[in-house]
């Protein structure tokens, strides 16, 4: 059975997708000019990696239902991170078909970084909830 929960997670997911594709798509002449480092990053890295960052907790949220094993949790967040990386491999390689966007690898290396650090948490806290729930 779908609850309410379940349902916005997934519709929230949908939207954070939304917004993925807009911010790597939109054409960017009409922004206005920002720092050109944060901490010595380069900003357009740092924004890479905050835009990928929710994506396995996103995920987690909408689809997690079947981690009653430890196994179940490190394949699940094996699949939330192979999935982020096909959706950040498409919207550079999109990119680069757009007159107004370049394709970056380091923008890509961005997005697994963010990826790889949040799917760690997931499973750290997915883990926990198990132990938890062993314990009652």
């Amino acid at each position: 059975m779908t609850t309410t929960k379940t349902i916005l997670s997934r519709i929230l997911f949908f939207l954070y997708l939304v917004a993925i594709a807009f911010l790597c798509f939109m054409h960017l002449d009409k922004m206005p000019e920002v720092q050109r480092y944060i901490f010595g990053i380069r900003t357009d890295k740092v924004v890479h990696f905050l835009m990928f960052l929710p994506f396995p907790i996103l995920m987690y949220l909408a689809y997690d239902h079947l981690t009653d094993k430890v196994w179940r949790a490190f394949l699940f967040a094996a699949v939330s991170f192979l999935l982020g990386a096909i959706v950040a491999a498409g919207t550079e390689y999109g990119q680069s078909l757009l007159p107004y966007r370049t394709m970056d690898l380091a923008d890509f290396k961005a997005d697994l970084l963010a990826l790889a650090a949040s799917g760690l948490i997931v499973l750290a806290i997915d883990i926990a909830h198990m132990k938890t729930r062993r314990n009652k």
